[in-house]
């Protein structure tokens, strides 16, 4: 296998300035995907510790504790979320989109080939894909942030400018640096599945 050897060279790269915007993002994408994994298992934790009570009421909170299943993948956290009752009222086409692309974005996203070799236009089309990738993450994410913050805070009222403009402001945040470089984003990763 000609080309698979070490992940660094001696050679430089031909756009080392472009390479690390392009990771910054990545890294970025990433703390928000794991941010979105981890809020969807506090909420089914959540949702489990309420049917544990709900089962039976006269359960420590020690034994209800006890009784919610382990952490599962993803998918498998959203197909247990979607059976409780809140999960009911959720857009869940819009959830496992943002899975897939929390996916893709922890497989792929830095996913570039060798950095000694890749070039201007190559970047770009990668932060394309990782652009569309995160505005579903968002999407995803601003669902189950409102979900987190209910639970969180239940007297008061949803910040609606704030749920409003997520998705512009992770945007913002992610590739603010690139915006001069990329196009308008697009959603969605489906059509290259």
């Amino acid at each position: 296998m000609t080309g698979m050897t070490w992940s660094l060279s001696l050679l430089k790269p031909r756009e080392p300035e472009l390479l690390d915007a392009l990771f910054l993002s990545v890294g970025r994408a990433l703390h928000l995907a794991n941010a979105y994994e981890d809020k969807c298992q506090y909420l089914l934790r959540v949702g489990n510790l309420i049917t544990a009570h709900q089962t039976d009421p006269a359960m420590t909170f020690e034994e209800a504790v006890a009784s919610v299943p382990a952490n599962k993948l993803l998918g498998g956290t959203l197909h247990s979320l979607a059976a409780h009752a809140m999960g009911q009222t959720m857009d869940m086409d819009t959830l496992h989109k943002a899975r897939r692309a929390r996916n893709w974005i922890a497989h792929e996203g830095a996913s570039i080939g060798a950095i000694w070799c890749v070039d201007r236009d190559l970047i770009l089309q990668h932060a394309v894909k990782l652009r569309a990738a995160v505005t579903d993450l968002a999407l995803g994410d601003n669902i189950i942030s409102q979900w987190c913050h209910g639970l969180a805070e239940p007297h008061d009222l949803p910040p609606t400018d704030w749920i409003n403009r997520y998705s512009d402001a992770v945007d913002t945040w992610v590739f603010g640096h690139l915006r001069g470089l990329l196009p308008e984003p697009a959603s969605s990763l489906s059509s290259s599945e």
